[in-house]
């Protein structure tokens, strides 16, 4: 008697097994996309010949879209607000203070380096260097 369970488990896993196998073999593949749509064009040059073969332009029935691969060139940075501007007359910056300058809101929690949830002016200073 105790034979027969580990033969009669064993069957049933492999049961189990070719059976999945067997539907995976099954799945239909997806329909190719209909001719025309979303064909990419001749990109339009840009300003150099590199930038050129770095986007695309695709036809739509709701109009052309370009896409581009490379990033836009960043704003130029200015210099960041005095510490004493953004704490409003404290000794730290908080998370709601810090959303008035955009880059520090973006790196509040690197600028947070001893991770108490709000910044120091040592800690501003040494964050503006990196900036």
């Amino acid at each position: 008697m105790k034979l027969r369970t580990p033969w009669i488990t064993l069957l049933g896993a492999g049961a189990l097994l070719v059976a999945g196998q067997a539907m995976a073999q099954q799945a239909t593949p997806s329909p190719p996309p209909p001719p025309g749509t979303g064909q990419a064009d001749t990109a339009a040059p840009m300003s150099s010949d590199a930038s050129a073969h770095n986007q695309a332009v695709f036809q739509t029935p709701q109009g052309e879209v370009t896409l581009r691969s490379t990033l836009p060139t960043p704003a130029p940075a200015s210099a960041p607000p005095p510490f004493e501007q953004l704490a409003g007359g404290g000794k730290f910056i908080s998370a709601d203070q810090a959303s008035a300058y955009p880059p520090l809101a973006n790196d509040f929690d690197y600028a947070d380096s001893n991770r108490d949830h709000r910044v120091s002016a040592a800690e501003y200073a040494r964050w503006s260097k990196q900036q």
